[in-house]
């Protein structure tokens, strides 16, 4: 049934944010369509022509395995470790702006048909676990086992089987027939990616926690003694598809040479250091990654760049709350005042508009305190008496908007936007009380979601006048469930038992434990490099094609 927290399909204007929404024209929209099935024909062809001539022997045991068959062509053995073939390829994403993977806009949808998030219960009502594979399995099936995660369970591809349980709108084997038999980049594309569940799965978290420097002591929930482990142990599973499990190694090959920029508050770094922490664990010389001032441990500055010396490559993270300009406005006597400047990107925005990736945020100040004060916004010399603080966010997007417009080059950077991240305060907001102590597991009823953020709609309105094409990721929907995974009173070390239970002490039940659920996060990004990477090669394969059948 639908979800009447979110949009339903009558809406109009509202994007189509379970899938990958790209936002752009109609006009490129439609051509975007005609290019994808150009593509796809094309690509299909060749390979079922030639399928062994592009293709290395790793690579042909690599496309064995059930799911990798499907999602990784023989054009990833540029990346894949170890291969024969040389490590310079392409970028990962298209050189021109009308890629086939721009989704058109429709209203999004929410559909479940039951009413559980979680999608392996057992009859007891308990999560039923999904078998890790050992080495010698994964072996079989002509994989690294030291892809991603060195402790505990090996890395492995999802072919996770359970036979006889239903986990989403048909079982695990069936959407991995699905995807043996089609192509990856139209299965991606078709799947909204966004409505689905989240699944027990005791091969993750991505990284061992505890063994990552670049976690700051308030994400670092194991460190600071919290005692459960479950919320790392979850992976999110789409309704339609099955998304590929972010392999470090890969994901810095498609990297290698290039910036990938985080731009936002502090849930952005949480974000920007749950993606260094992954990459950094795929790296057996961890001397080689470091942050770019050579310090081992961050503090709170407004910006970081950490540096992986063996693929020439930065994670960076650059401190913008608003994404718009703050300001001191000074006033005749001499005294200074704090405010907003609407109309004016954030200045730090020359250093990284050149980045080959960049992942944008905002929303989480927008309720802050500060923001609810009078004259507070500004636009040119104007300071607003009374703004209110929607009308204020959607200046400052639309500002943001035009920026992207004018100073980004598409055929260059590809644009991410990560929507409004769920909080989970019970009992008050953040300085009144609110907490989250306690909570171990997610949520598993849907009815019980907050409502949809109006931050989103207004972002939502606001990108649908965008030329340049924008990645959304709404995330606002499946962090909603994840009550269980914020760091509430482990935010530092060595708390005593009556701070933990102080129904005055402040609770943190906005960002997420690391590792956590923005790992999660980053594993979408990911997909949609092997996308775009995937759509280039199919592009470069065309004129090939073509001459071969001209012959």
């Amino acid at each position: 049934m639908a979800d009447p927290n979110y949009p339903s399909p009558t809406l109009t204007g509202t994007l189509n944010s379970n899938k990958f929404s790209v936002v752009t024209t109609k006009n490129r929209v439609a051509f975007a369509f005609s290019f994808t099935s150009v593509f796809v024909i094309g690509f299909t062809t060749l390979l079922f022509l030639n399928p062994s001539s592009y293709s290395s022997p790793r690579l042909q045991s690599l496309l064995r395995s059930s799911f990798y068959r499907s999602q990784f062509s023989s054009h990833f053995s540029h990346f894949l470790p170890n291969s024969s073939q040389s490590n310079h390829y392409p970028l990962p994403f298209s050189p021109f702006q009308e890629h086939p993977f721009q989704i058109s806009r429709e209203s999004e949808r929410f559909h479940e048909k039951n009413d559980s998030s979680l999608s392996s219960e057992g009859t007891n009502g308990t999560l039923s676990e999904i078998p890790a594979e050992s080495g010698k399995e994964l072996a079989e099936k002509g994989l690294n086992a030291n892809g991603n995660s060195t402790h505990g369970s090996p890395s492995r591809p999802l072919d996770f089987k359970e036979s006889g349980k239903e986990l989403v709108d048909g079982s695990i084997d069936e959407l991995l027939e699905k995807q043996r038999k089609g192509d990856f980049v139209e299965i991606i594309n078709q799947c909204r990616i966004f409505d689905g569940k989240w699944v027990r799965d005791d091969s993750y978290p991505l990284y061992a926690p505890g063994t990552c420097p670049y976690i700051g002591e308030s994400f670092n929930c194991f460190v600071n003694g919290r005692p459960d482990r479950g919320y790392e142990k979850y992976r999110w599973q789409p309704n339609e598809c099955i998304l590929p499990r972010l392999n470090g190694k890969h994901m810095l090959e498609l990297l290698r040479g290039k910036r990938l920029v985080f731009v936002g508050d502090s849930l952005g770094r949480n974000m920007w250091e749950s993606l260094v922490c992954i990459l950094r664990n795929s790296i057996e010389e961890k001397s080689s990654v470091f942050e770019v001032s050579g310090k081992q441990e961050l503090g709170k500055g407004s910006s970081h760049s950490i540096i992986f010396k063996g693929y020439n490559c930065s994670i960076e993270y650059f401190r913008s709350a608003f994404l718009v300009q703050e300001w001191e406005m000074v006033w005749r006597n001499g005294s200074k005042k704090e405010t907003l400047r609407l109309d004016m990107i954030d200045k730090s925005a020359d250093k990284y508009k050149d980045a080959d990736v960049l992942i944008f945020n905002t929303g989480h100040w927008w309720t802050h305190d500060k923001t609810s004060k009078n004259s507070y916004y500004q636009e040119g010399n104007t300071i607003y008496n009374r703004l209110h603080v929607k009308v204020a966010f959607r200046k400052a997007l639309t500002t943001w908007a035009k920026w992207i417009d004018t100073n980004i080059d598409s055929t260059k950077t590809l644009v991410f936007f990560r929507g409004f991240s769920a909080s989970h305060f019970r009992g008050g907001r953040w300085n009144s009380g609110g907490q989250c102590h306690g909570e171990t597991k997610p949520i598993t009823n849907g009815k019980y979601l907050k409502k949809y953020p109006s931050k989103m709609r207004i972002f939502e309105s606001v990108i649908n006048g965008i030329t340049n094409p924008v990645l959304y990721l709404n995330v606002s929907r499946m962090t909603g469930f994840r009550k269980d995974a914020h760091p509430s009173v482990y935010r530092k070390q060595n708390l005593t038992e009556e701070e933990k239970t102080s129904p005055t002490r402040i609770q943190d039940c906005s960002h997420w434990c690391l590792p956590g659920v923005p790992d999660t996060w980053n594993e979408l990004v990911y997909t949609q490099l092997l996308i775009k990477h995937e759509s280039y090669q199919q592009q470069l394969l065309k004129p090939k094609q073509q001459q071969k059948n001209h012959r």
